[in-house]
């Protein structure tokens, strides 16, 4: 199918603007593989038709921030859809945006980042598939102020990364992990430390992920791969092949269990 001009046009300007960009990425294989034209318009496709859906929802409910997902890579051995998740939000003077953390490739440290949805679909997706949820009438203004604050939304973001980081420790902090503590500030005015932020997550019954790797899976990937440790977690859990880290389908489904955010919204092409 022939995309329209606007969407071709973008993929020629994004496409030079991708290749001069450092390699970052979260809840994906650092593999570097060629950006294909196949998967710029795919990506740009699915960001296109997620802006007008979030568009509707923003004009029936008034919503302008949601915690917004993609299948970066295969998760299915875990029984996982989803492997990353940012805050997507709009203001008055512009389109959709997204604030998440990347992980820059080959090494332990972290970032965040500020981009359109058309980048955060870009990223060489294993599905393209694109899931969100809205948070509660009661979230939205706080969120939205911490969100388009330069220096609030960096308070709780730890640069040490690790993709399997312990959801209840603070040696590291995936990208999930600092989305959802991001949530706790938001909603709570009182929070300054990730430590107080885990602990109004608990309060509110926030369940981790709770991943069964084997103790040669755990040596194999520490080994290889900087941004993957099993260090911060507890002896009594790890050695028992039990790791709980911070997932997007963990948070998706405390949002609606909780009543703090809507069922998610799921879109496919």
């Amino acid at each position: 199918m022939k995309l329209p001009f606007s969407i071709r046009t973008a993929a020629v300007a994004l496409t030079a603007a991708l290749w001069l960009a450092p390699a970052a990425h979260a809840g994906r294989s650092c593999e570097q593989r060629p950006l294909t034209m196949q998967s710029l318009t795919q990506g740009l496709a699915l960001a296109q038709q997620t802006a007008q859906a979030l568009d509707a929802e923003f004009a029936r409910s008034g919503a302008r921030v949601v915690v917004l997902g993609r299948a970066g890579q295969d998760l299915s051995p875990y029984q996982l859809r989803y492997s990353h998740l940012g805050w997507a939000y709009k203001t008055d003077a512009g389109p959709w945006r997204v604030l998440h953390k990347l992980n820059a490739c080959g090494t332990g440290v972290g970032a965040l980042y500020r981009q359109g949805l058309g980048e955060f679909f870009l990223d060489d997706l294993w599905r393209q598939e694109a899931v969100w949820s809205v948070p509660a009438p009661a979230l939205q203004a706080p969120l939205l102020a911490l969100l388009t604050d330069p220096v609030r939304s960096l308070r709780l973001h730890e640069r040490a990364y690790n993709m399997v980081s312990y959801a209840w420790g603070t040696r590291y902090q995936q990208s999930n992990q600092w989305a959802l503590e991001t949530l706790a500030m938001a909603a709570e005015p009182g929070i300054a430390t990730r430590a107080q932020a885990q602990a109004w997550l608990g309060f509110k019954a926030y369940q981790p992920t709770t991943l069964r790797l084997g103790a040669f899976t755990r040596l194999g990937a520490s080994a290889t791969s900087a941004h993957i440790r099993f260090d911060d977690h507890p002896n009594s859990k790890r050695f028992s092949d039990r790791i709980e880290t911070v997932t997007v389908d963990s948070v998706l489904d405390w949002l609606e269990r909780t009543g703090l955010g809507g069922p998610a919204q799921r879109l496919a092409l």
